[in-house]
């Protein structure tokens, strides 16, 4: 049996300049005893950066920046970095993110070897249009139809042109090479996508437009469940776990009340082929149930974004209603054991 326990809101805005608005959907990683946190600051207008705390344990504040560790630099990113994931492969720190440039949001890389100074590497995923992505798709005729029907967001009359370039978000690395491949997960609506390359120089628009062609042999899960069946979208960065990987993610389906996202135990995914899903809960793994994640900038949110494990215990971090930054726990074991119930017998 799975007991999730809410330890509640780790993290609030501040009256600081660049986090006056919201706190949300933070990145974490524990080295030793500490568990360093990189998070989403969003001030007045909508404008994120990335702010950094460290804590001591999982739960207790140790140390939080008054200023930005991460800043817009660049025009993808102008009006913001968001949604930060990282793990660390070898020597060097992966920290995605989403940068937004006002109208397109895509996932964007930045690297270091000690965790306070960031080189970015820029965008990491395709740069093509909505309309050239569904032309590539419907060549392949293969895929949820959901991917190819999203005109009523791509086409809006701010973009009379239909030049919008494809969102591609939610990008997070495996936290190491597998096969000597970089591998990492990323979210074209409405599933997860899986890329495999030796080398991030292999990320070339004919990587993209091969990629898209045959975008069915990159698909890790679509939505099947109710609590999903708008979309999903990654979580935190994958697990390794004897089992397999244990990745969690967020399922999106619609209410009375407008979208309701939850945190879902997704999946085990081999770990010698992470494209290939060994077992999945049918449930959600936890709700927005308390009003911090009822009601915020966006209301009925929980994002999970980052983990750390202490003992057998598994804390979760994540975004509530897009203002707070709060915390869950719940036994590791437990959760392995009951995903291993959801493995089909016959294997497939």
């Amino acid at each position: 049996m799975i007991v999730v326990k809410k330890e509640g809101i780790l993290l609030s805005k501040t009256n600081l300049d660049f986090e006056n608005e919201a706190v949300l959907n933070p990145a974490a990683i524990r080295e030793d005893d500490v568990v360093h946190v990189f998070y989403r600051a969003v001030r007045n207008g909508n404008h994120s950066t990335i702010g950094y705390c460290k804590l001591e344990g999982p739960l207790t504040i140790a140390e939080r920046w008054d200023r930005p560790i991460l800043v817009p630099e660049f025009d993808y990113e102008s009006q913001g970095i968001e949604d930060p994931r990282i793990v660390k492969i070898d020597d060097v720190y992966y920290l995605t993110y989403t940068a937004y440039d006002g109208v397109n949001a895509r996932g964007a890389l930045a690297t270091s070897r000690n965790l306070i100074d960031f080189e970015k590497q820029g965008i990491i995923v395709t740069s093509m249009t909505y309309a050239r992505f569904v032309s590539l798709v419907e060549r392949a005729g293969k895929v949820n139809v959901n991917y190819y029907t999203n005109q009523s967001f791509y086409y809006q009359d701010a973009d009379p042109e239909q030049k919008m370039i494809l969102w591609d978000k939610n990008v997070m690395f495996f936290p190491r090479r597998i096969n000597g491949n970089l591998v990492f997960l990323h979210r074209v609506r409405p599933g997860i996508q899986i890329v495999s390359v030796k080398s991030l120089i292999e990320l070339t628009g004919e990587f993209w437009k091969d990629y898209f062609i045959n975008l069915q042999d990159h698909i890790v899960m679509d939505p099947i469940y109710d609590h999903e069946a708008s979309y999903i979208g990654g979580g935190c960065p994958p697990i390794e776990t004897e089992h397999g990987w244990l990745l969690i993610y967020h399922g999106v389906h619609d209410s009375a009340k407008g979208p309701v996202y939850s945190a879902c135990a997704a999946a085990l995914l081999d770990i010698e082929n992470p494209a290939k899903v060994i077992a999945r809960l049918p449930t959600t793994l936890f709700s927005p149930e308390y009003k911090w994640e009822l009601i915020g900038e966006v209301d009925n949110v929980v994002f999970p974004t980052g983990t750390a494990i202490f003992g057998d215990t598994l804390f979760i971090y994540y975004g509530a209603a897009d203002k707070h930054i709060a915390v869950a726990s719940l036994s590791l074991s437990a959760l392995l054991a009951e995903l291993l119930k959801h493995i089909p017998r016959d294997g497939n």
